[in-house]
């Protein structure tokens, strides 16, 4: 198989035994890229090669692609948006500093949906990343260019941003594992802000045990985020949720990899009646199930369990993120940052017309969509009928968790209601994008973690994922189930041939 076909740890182990080295396997990354990144379009640029320096002796040499919302340095960083078109930030994002350190060769930044405005990749001023299981199909989004990079084997693994399922439902229609951290376990200092309150970033990779890997690089308390967690913030939420009083939860940050224990005897896994609704795809439905019962040939217990608020999360999900949206979104505006567009008319134009001209050239349809509709909820006479209101219901879907993770260990759902849809199919009618995250958008408002893993193919050989849940900060209780199920099943094994 090529280099660049395997996972960072089987290139990691041949890396150690000497029967490679990270320059062949990043020359084969280049190759692979060379060869399909016309047809799939999953990066917004690309490093320039010339400047790419391998550091064999640094512990994690592996090409890794990172969202377009995230600054490196003197690298031009737009959230592929035409308003940000030649910014190039004067530092690194932590998450960056982090891989660089570690020696991580960044390939370049890959597409998304503009500011992360969407559920398809469609959206991107660079135009749709294509997904690599179906050319004619999206690969999610807004991580879309991350998730196509690993699937297609352009990139060994990725980064990208979850604001409601961004990470996880691309995973979910590529194939591939999508990991959302607890609110607060990495660092969001050098993520451009979507909405605040939801963004986090994780790793995309082609199996769990790398994802732990990634995990370990890039988790930690950063004191340059005012969000991020303490050690001891893990210790306080854990036991808040705990489901006796006898729960213990180390305070320093955990090795995640030692969370992959081919082992789910004795757990208890809640299956929430909510999310096998009526519209589920019969494929999706029944490939979750089948996983189900491979979870409970393992030693796992299942019972049915409810989160009665879940019918408002999609509509609460899009009052906030937009709200937040058109709070963080003011500053580009054509003075500090991006394009500039300076008003040709016969009278004097003012600095007015120039944000006008600027914001009407520079966004695209969904980002203005976004920024009238949070404009609208924050406005005066509407804050408390909208914002306000729905802050209190995300009150109540996080105590919907809480109260399950009292009587289980984890929850298990699917990711997406369907597999990947055609490109242009839903550009026409957003209500019915939005849709497309309705069994993710709940972890970000309840700030827990979740991670999708590959578990089935439909007829017409697109992926179909698997959405784990689990307590905040107890993401190695995701690492051991997914690890689990991964070693019992062979859904992550299969490859994109291009």
């Amino acid at each position: 198989m090529k280099l660049n076909y395997l996972t960072a740890h089987e290139i990691l182990d041949l890396i150690k035994e000497n029967k490679t080295s990270a320059q062949k396997v990043y020359k084969s990354v280049l190759d692979q890229i060379d060869n399909s990144e016309k047809a799939i379009k999953a990066y917004a640029n690309l490093a320039e090669r010339s400047e790419i320096s391998i550091d064999e002796n640094k512990p994690f040499p592996i090409p890794i692609a990172v969202k377009d919302n995230m600054c490196v340095l003197d690298q031009e960083t737009t959230c592929s948006s035409n308003i940000l078109k030649g910014f190039k930030p004067s530092y690194d994002a932590t998450v960056i500093e982090k891989l660089k350190d570690s020696g991580a060769i960044i390939i370049g930044h890959a597409n998304m949906d503009e500011f992360a405005f969407g559920s398809s990749t469609e959206t991107s001023c660079y135009g749709p990343t294509h997904n690599p299981w179906d050319l004619d199909c999206v690969p999610g989004g807004s991580s879309g260019g991350s998730t196509a990079a690993v699937a297609s084997n352009q990139a060994i693994w990725a980064i990208g941003s979850d604001t409601g399922g961004s990470i996880r439902q691309p995973a979910a229609f590529c194939g591939v594992v999508g990991l959302k951290p607890t609110y607060g376990r990495v660092s969001r200092y050098g993520l451009i802000a979507f909405a605040s309150s939801l963004d986090q970033i994780g790793p995309i990779t082609k199996d769990v045990e790398d994802s732990a890997i990634l995990m370990n690089i890039i988790a930690g308390y950063d004191p340059k985020d005012s969000t991020s967690a303490k050690p001891e913030d893990a210790l306080f939420l854990n036991t808040l949720s705990c489901r006796d009083d006898n729960y213990s939860h180390s305070c320093d940050l955990p090795d995640f990899t030692k969370a992959l224990v081919n082992d789910v005897k004795g757990l208890r896994l809640g299956i929430p009646k909510e999310y096998f609704i009526d519209g589920i795809d019969a494929e999706v439905k029944q490939a979750v199930l089948d996983a189900i019962e491979r979870l409970k040939d393992r030693g796992a217990t299942f019972k049915e369990i409810s989160l009665p608020h879940t019918e408002y999360a999609v509509a609460t999900y899009y009052i906030i993120a937009t709200s937040e949206a058109s709070s963080n979104l003011a500053r580009f505006d054509g003075v500090q940052y991006g394009l500039r567009k300076i008003p040709e008319r016969p009278r004097k134009s003012s600095i007015v017309d120039m944000y006008e001209e600027t914001r009407a050239a520079g966004f695209g349809t969904e980002a203005k969509r976004r920024i009238m509709l949070g404009t609208y909820s924050l406005s005066s006479g509407y804050y408390d009928d909208y914002y306000l209101r729905g802050l209190k219901v995300r009150t109540l879907i996080k105590q919907d968790f809480d109260k399950a993770f009292k009587e289980v260990d984890a929850i298990v759902t699917p990711t997406t209601p369907t597999t990947a849809f055609k490109i242009g199919e839903k550009t026409s009618d957003p209500i019915s994008m939005y849709l497309s995250d309705i069994f993710t958008i709940s972890a970000n408002l309840s700030g827990i973690p979740a991670i999708s893993i590959p578990c089935g193919f439909s007829r017409n050989n697109l992926p179909i994922g698997m959405q784990i849940m689990a307590k905040p900060f107890d993401e190695e209780m995701l690492f051991r189930i997914g690890y689990t199920y991964q070693q019992i099943t062979d859904w992550h094994k299969k490859r994109v041939n291009l």
